[in-house]
């Protein structure tokens, strides 16, 4: 436990004025896309905050020793396709649903204390909300420990930049698709889809060489094209969903009119 706590305040130690702002500024855009209402609900800030934090202690505490222990699994087991198995679906899967999860309790909370009962299109708001929290977080925090302003015109941190930039979208992509599920009743449908999303996220560090499987930072060409298309089409559909909500409802109130 102590090694763990050690541990979480670690991640604090790499990060700095100019790369949390730039953190910022990369969250900021890609949550700009979704059009949350932040200051007409001002709660928002707090499901944005608690999310970032809540999903750090989940990922230090619960997956980091998770995965340490399947990795250890695929090392003594001696049959190829379970190895295999172990390291490109099911460790994966298991950061998917550690992380995904962490980020919808916020959600869960306001959905009961409504309820259960909220505007889907408010329901991807909240998560696209939770889903920046992290990914602003955890973008900080690489941007500071791997030093990109200072290699700025190595070609692998520049793969890494541009990387760790659609990272954020793809965060904040994911728990918006699990926030509009939970306000369909769908929630758990919809968990297990942002969960196994992420876990194809994380296959980047795995398939692609040079890639760091430490720091979730990706370094190769390949993982950051990887990264770019999974990110790019996840957001697309979760923009979709919250656009044709909208078109919905002013057809509808057209009609009544």
């Amino acid at each position: 436990m102590d090694y763990a706590v050690r541990y979480f305040v670690s991640f604090f130690e790499d990060f700095s004025a100019p790369a949390i702002g730039l953190a910022i500024a990369l969250g900021a855009v890609w949550l700009a896309c979704y059009w949350p209402p932040l200051f007409k609900k001002p709660w928002l800030w707090a499901v944005l905050v608690s999310s970032a934090f809540l999903t750090l202690a989940a990922g230090r505490f619960i997956q980091r020793p998770l995965v340490h222990w399947l990795f250890q699994a695929q090392v003594h087991q001696s049959q190829q396709v379970l190895r295999s198995l172990i390291s490109l679906a099911v460790i994966p899967l298991v950061g998917g649903l550690v992380v995904e999860g962490a980020k919808m309790v916020p959600m869960v909370v306001y959905w009961k204390r409504s309820g259960k009962n909220i505007d889907p299109k408010l329901g991807l708001a909240i998560g696209a909300v939770a889903g920046a929290g992290f990914g602003i977080l955890q973008t900080g925090w690489v941007l500071g420990y791997e030093g990109y302003f200072f290699e700025f015109f190595n070609p692998s941190s520049i793969n890494g930049f541009l990387c760790t930039s659609f990272t954020v979208a793809a965060q904040i992509a994911f728990s918006a698709l699990a926030g509009y599920g939970l306000a369909r009743g769908r929630g758990w449908q919809f968990y297990l889809i942002a969960s196994g999303l992420h876990g194809l996220l994380s296959l980047a560090w795995l398939v692609f060489p040079n890639t760091s499987i430490i720091f979730e930072s990706c370094y190769s060409l390949g993982a950051c094209v990887y990264t770019a298309v999974l990110s790019a089409l996840v957001t697309a559909w979760a923009l979709w969903l919250r656009w044709r909500k909208r078109a919905a409802t002013a057809d509808t109130t057209t009609s009544s009119q």
